[in-house]
């Protein structure tokens, strides 16, 4: 039985059943190259949707399955929700960003080529971050599933690429 695509669809599990596509994947959206590192591939891979992907990329998740689908010899999909907004956050800063509450940023590229994930290291800082504190993370992607998890915590999160091309993801512990 073949892996349906939908915007839900993990990557690893879609790359898994559709060994073909990362080189078309990469080929699409260049900011997939990072898939052919094994430690992204064993961690976020495994947990990452399509549609959080689209978001990475800041392309359309329907463009996005369309072309999949088309590659993996599916039919298209059925018409649905747009849900090509979410791939274009605001780009505005919060209220509650004030750079001088920043007081750690971890490197999320340098931990990724030192072959670890930068998942524990955001997680250790956070134990220890002071309610109104600022954490910055730094990487050469958005991280999506980070972000969402985080918010979903409670965490204050607000993303942006920089004029360097780079992401600046900053993480605030609430103050009450």
């Amino acid at each position: 039985m073949s892996l349906p695509i939908t915007p839900e669809t993990k990557i690893g599990a879609m790359l898994d059943a559709y060994p073909e596509l990362e080189d078309r994947l990469i080929a699409w959206v260049p900011e997939f190259k990072k898939l052919k590192n094994p430690v992204l591939r064993r961690t976020i891979a495994k947990v990452a949707t399509l549609e959080q992907a689209a978001k990475v990329a800041g392309i359309s998740v329907r463009g996005l399955v369309g072309m999949l689908r088309e590659a993996a010899g599916q039919e298209p999909a059925r018409e649905g929700p747009d849900r090509d907004d979410a791939g274009s956050p605001a780009e505005e800063p919060p209220l509650w960003l004030d750079h001088q509450k920043v007081t750690r940023t971890i490197d999320a590229d340098a931990i990724i080529a030192a072959g670890q994930h930068p998942l524990g290291d955001v997680r250790r800082a956070l134990t220890v971050l002071a309610p109104g504190h600022i954490l910055r993370l730094r990487s050469g992607f958005r991280p999506v599933p980070l972000i969402e998890s985080l918010a979903r915590e409670g965490f204050d999160t607000f993303s942006i690429r920089e004029p360097g091309g780079e992401f600046s993801t900053y993480i605030r512990k609430s103050d009450g």
